[in-house]
């Protein structure tokens, strides 16, 4: 991985904003903010170079590592990374998000889209999902990795907390869990509604292997993803920004479930079509 295959995606996840706006504004309804902030930990993981090994043309094979979207109202933005990175999700599928009959759903939906590893929403049960994914990897000898992108309002389910008691019991090192720490959730700022500070320390506490990152550098990213220990449970904690890319939207906690109107689109689209230095933050 070098800084070649960094500026490309730096120039095409602008793509990728511009499809979740617009997904979002014309259904009226989603959750902007918490999708945006991801969108480098997603392409990291999901581009032509990227970490994972999977197949947009075989997506069913056995042979790939799995991602689990445990924060899964953040979903519009996986959508348009599968879109983007020749998954069978159309420029006017995308369009379709949560309308009735759609298979892209407000939340992933594995009976619609079986690729989708799991139907997450309910927060705290992805991570689980994933963990077990991982501990059935680890018992049939299979080589292949669980990545699994976290929400920092979801960390305060006890849920979360049970993944963090068992999986180094497990010695799960196949598991990497990625939290999106944009310090927003849809009652406040994460600090006034149950602080988690110290979030590294907790998660080392536990017994895990932990890095913490700029979670919109892709060097940073990807060498915290490579950064295993022999039988221990990975933990990314990604510092990012609510709505990342957007002005009006960057850490303001009105943007994690409100669609913008025309107006703010339009702004919107203007500022992310020229922004290209997003992704290579030091």
């Amino acid at each position: 991985m070098n800084q070649v295959i960094f500026e490309t995606w730096a120039k095409e996840t602008p793509i990728v904003r511009e499809a979740v706006l617009k997904m979002i504004h014309q259904c009226n309804s989603g959750h902007p903010g918490g999708s945006l902030s991801m969108i480098e930990i997603l392409y990291s993981l999901l581009a032509k170079s990227g970490v994972m090994k999977h197949n947009p043309k075989q997506p069913d094979t056995n042979d790939r590592d799995r991602l689990v979207l445990s924060k899964g109202h953040g979903v519009p933005a996986l959508y348009a990374i599968l879109n983007k990175v020749g998954y069978d999700i159309t420029n006017e599928e995308l369009m379709t998000l949560r309308h009735l009959g759609s298979r892209l759903q407000g939340h992933p939906d594995r009976v619609r889209i079986p690729y989708m590893e799991a139907s997450t929403g309910s927060l705290g049960q992805g991570a689980s999902f994933a963990q077990g994914i991982a501990l059935g990897y680890k018992m049939d000898k299979n080589p292949n990795h669980v990545y699994c992108i976290i929400g920092d309002g979801e960390s305060q389910e006890g849920q979360i907390w049970e993944v963090a008691l068992s999986a180094p019991h497990f010695k799960l090192d196949n598991l990497t869990l990625i939290v999106d720490y944009n310090k927003a959730q849809i009652d406040g700022y994460t600090k006034d509604v149950m602080g988690l500070d110290p979030l590294a320390k907790k998660w080392e506490a536990f017994g895990w292997n932990v890095t913490e990152v700029n979670g919109h550098s892709y060097a940073e990213l990807n060498k915290a993803y490579r950064n295993r220990v022999k039988n221990i449970p990975n933990l990314i904690v990604a510092n990012t920004v609510k709505g990342k890319g957007v002005s009006f939207m960057e850490n303001e906690v009105g943007w994690h479930g409100k669609a913008p109107n025309d107006n703010e689109l339009k702004t919107a689209l203007e500022e992310v079509r020229k922004n290209f230095q997003i992704g290579l933050e030091a």
